[in-house]
């Protein structure tokens, strides 16, 4: 009997295991290629310590984990490759997780937000950014129960805090 219920348990492991691409492995499969820039910040990048937080900020803060960075530096060499990247990229975008909240842009560059979690639950809000020229970037706002308001809370905290500017250094770099 026990074997039947350890053999039942793999087999049901083995089919509850999703196939479908997600930024979280896209992350993983090309955060060590040597044709993407790959970042992972700390909310210790965003220095607070000379800022006086409300409580809202404060609860803002602390729902924020991490902000990952992806990034593919367009080269006339490899605009196949790019292409392809980017609408891997695009294609993840359209599974039903990510909820799109604007576009904008033309045909040359544009801009896309996205959500994933719901109008009082954020777990992950999105950006991409592309350009035929610059490239692309994707950057993941990771968080534990955001609400829509920590989201902008978050950008008034970053507009006015001092930045840790030495963990974007290897995007700077990459970006010459």
């Amino acid at each position: 009997m026990r074997i039947v219920v350890i053999v039942a348990v793999f087999v049901l492991s083995l089919v509850s295991c999703e196939n479908k691409e997600s930024l979280q492995k896209y992350f993983v499969e090309n955060s060590e290629s040597q044709d993407f820039i790959a970042l992972d910040l700390a909310p210790s990048f965003i220095n607070t310590e000379k800022l006086t937080l409300t409580s809202e900020e404060k609860e803002a803060l602390s729902s924020f984990k991490k902000l990952n960075v992806l990034a593919y530096k367009n080269d006339s060499l490899h605009k196949t490759r790019f292409e392809a990247e980017k609408n891997k990229v695009k294609g993840i975008l359209k599974e039903e997780a990510y909820e799109p909240l604007m576009k904008f842009g033309n045909t040359d560059k544009g801009l896309s937000v996205y959500l994933v979690g719901n109008d009082e639950k954020i777990d992950e809000f999105v950006l991409f950014a592309s350009g035929k020229e610059e490239g692309f970037v994707v950057a993941r706002l990771l968080g534990d129960n955001m609400k829509p308001t920590d989201v902008v809370n978050l950008v008034e905290i970053i507009r006015k805090a001092d930045l840790d500017l030495d963990q974007l250094k290897p995007l700077k770099e990459a970006l010459k």
